[in-house]
C-alpha cells in the first residue's frame, strides 16, 4: 500500500467515527427532551414523543427543529400551569430554542455561518441542560390532584 491509499483509509475510518459519535450524541439529545415530553400530562402535549425522532434527519431537522422547541416551550408550560409551579417561564426554553435554531439555519450562509455554527453549539448545549433541569423539575412536582386541562396550542 501506499502512502496515498493509506491518508485515505485513515480518513475513512476517521469519519465515520466522528459520524457514529455524532449520532450517538443526537440519540441522547432526542432521548432527553423525549424523557421531559413523557412527563407531561398526554393532555398537556402539543407534540408527541415519537415525533421527535425526525431531528434525526439531516435538513429536515433544521425546520423540524423550530416546531419541537415551539412545542416542548408549549407543552412544558401547560404542565408546569397544571401542576401550579411558580415563578417558571410560561414558554420553559423557548427562547434559549429559538435562538438556537436560528443560529443553525444561519451557519449555512456564507462568512457568518462560522459564527453561528458555533453560537449554535453553544446555544444547543444551553438548551439540552435547560430541557433537563426542567425534566428534572418535573419529577420533584407532585402529580397528584393534577385536573384534566385543555393544551394550549402554538
Amino acid at each position: 500500500m501506499d502512502s496515498t491509499t493509506i491518508i485515505r483509509a485513515f480518513a475513512g475510518i476517521f469519519f465515520l467515527a466522528f459520524l457514529a459519535l455524532f449520532i450517538v450524541i443526537a440519540v441522547f439529545y432526542v432521548l432527553t427532551l423525549s424523557r421531559a415530553l413523557n412527563k407531561c400530562n398526554p393532555l398537556a402535549r402539543t407534540i408527541q414523543p415519537g415525533t421527535l425522532w425526525l431531528l434525526l434527519i439531516p435538513f429536515v431537522n433544521l425546520i423540524w427543529h423550530f416546531f419541537v422547541v415551539i412545542g416542548m416551550a408549549n407543552s412544558l408550560g401547560n404542565e408546569f400551569r397544571a401542576r401550579q409551579m411558580a415563578n417558571v417561564d410560561p414558554e420553559p426554553g423557548k427562547s434559549i430554542g429559538l435562538a438556537m435554531c436560528i443560529c443553525g439555519v444561519c451557519g449555512f450562509i456564507p462568512i457568518l455561518g462560522v459564527l453561528a455554527g458555533l453560537a449554535y453549539l453553544v446555544l444547543w448545549i444551553i438548551y439540552w441542560i435547560k430541557i433537563n433541569e426542567f425534566s428534572q423539575m418535573l419529577d420533584r412536582l407532585p402529580t397528584a390532584g393534577v385536573p384534566p386541562m385543555t393544551p394550549q396550542a402554538f
